[in-house]
């Protein structure tokens, strides 16, 4: 298991400084945040950002992400020319070496919550989702603003892409994702890069929307629609977790086993009523999931790839990128790396 931590380059008030300092802490996923989403990248500045990270004595082990571009997910004809580009971009990574492509096929909005400073009873703030509250906002109104969405688009863009995403069922995403597939799994065969799809964040239909990668059943449909080694899994504990019909040790030994699970994000969450849920530290009792038998799955199919600690709160009087601080994750990965060394020595 490689220990890693999500850097989001020089904006990011984490420093790479700081994350070397991470006792274990041995790799950093990132991405290029400044080219618009359906371009290709340029080798040279995915070299620009390898160099910078191994300049700190860390390896860039995972691209998080390469975002999917929207014309592909509706199934436009346009399509053509952005898988085009994303083919380029998988070439152009795996010729610096990256081994993982960590992405995400929801659409119009990544990971939703409803907000993003809760304040938990030991006085830290935390990402929560009501699904009362998210049933009352209307995104065209601009009632919520994540830091994950793209905010690129106007107003009349988003009700543009909302009502062409109306008629769109959960059967014509799969179409639209397995076309996608077919294009870009041999690509990253030939240049030796694993595709890891991310869940659904949380894993349910949002405002309308349909979403598909949300449990084991999907899962297992999507590993088929082109059944290569490449073609795997983020298993991320916070999105498919959230749902008690989720059970994360049982889902990463299956797939573990297939050898398609090809990264890790591993936090906690305390679901409060059906589809509500906040976040929590990485600690098993401040949560609903086991974070041992999570790691001890992994840890049981032999896992060699990518783990990172995923969302944080907020403590210290930390502040920052919702979710994305120092201190909490950095605590995280002590917690993570501490149940390793245990399982492996219990193991020997």
């Amino acid at each position: 298991m490689k220990m890693t931590f999500r850097w989001y380059g020089d904006d990011d008030k984490v420093t790479l400084e700081q994350i070397r300092q991470i006792p274990g802490m041995v790799g950093i996923v990132s991405a290029i945040y400044d080219i618009p989403v359906g371009q290709a990248w340029p080798l040279e500045k995915i070299m620009e950002l390898k160099n910078k990270i191994e300049a700190h004595g860390l390896t860039l082990e995972v691209i998080e992400s390469v975002p999917v571009h929207e014309d592909i997910k509706l199934g436009l004809p346009s399509r053509e020319e952005y898988i085009s580009n994303y083919k380029e971009t998988i070439r152009n990574l795996g010729q610096a070496g990256i081994p993982v492509v960590c992405y995400n096929f929801m659409p119009v909005f990544d990971w939703t919550r409803s907000q993003l400073d809760y304040v938990l009873p030991d006085g830290s703030t935390a990402l929560i989702y009501d699904q009362k509250l998210v049933e009352q906002m209307d995104p065209l109104k601009g009632d919520l603003q994540l830091p994950g969405w793209d905010s690129s688009y106007t107003k009349e863009d988003m009700k543009n892409l909302l009502d062409q995403y109306r008629s769109m069922t959960e059967e014509d995403l799969w179409a639209n994702l397995e076309y996608f597939l077919q294009q870009v799994i041999p690509v990253a065969e030939e240049s030796q890069v694993k595709m890891a799809i991310h869940p659904d964040d949380p894993p349910w239909p949002i405002f309308g929307l349909p979403r598909i990668i949300t449990n084991k059943e999907n899962l297992e449909r999507f590993i088929h629609l082109v059944d290569s080694p490449n073609n795997g899994l983020t298993l991320c504990s916070g999105s498919l977790g959230v749902t008690y019909d989720n059970d994360m040790p049982s889902i990463i030994r299956y797939f573990g086993a297939k050898g398609r699970v090809h990264f890790g994000h591993v936090r906690n969450v305390k679901i409060t009523t059906e589809k509500s849920f906040e976040e929590a530290s990485h600690l098993s009792s401040d949560g609903s999931l086991d974070i041992y038998e999570i790691m001890k799955a992994y840890h049981d199919v032999g896992f060699e790839g990518p783990i990172r600690p995923d969302h944080g709160r907020m403590i210290w009087g930390e502040t920052g990128r919702p979710g994305y601080g120092l201190y909490d994750r950095a605590l995280g990965a002590t917690y993570l790396n501490g149940l390793w060394e245990a399982i492996e020595k219990s193991n020997k």
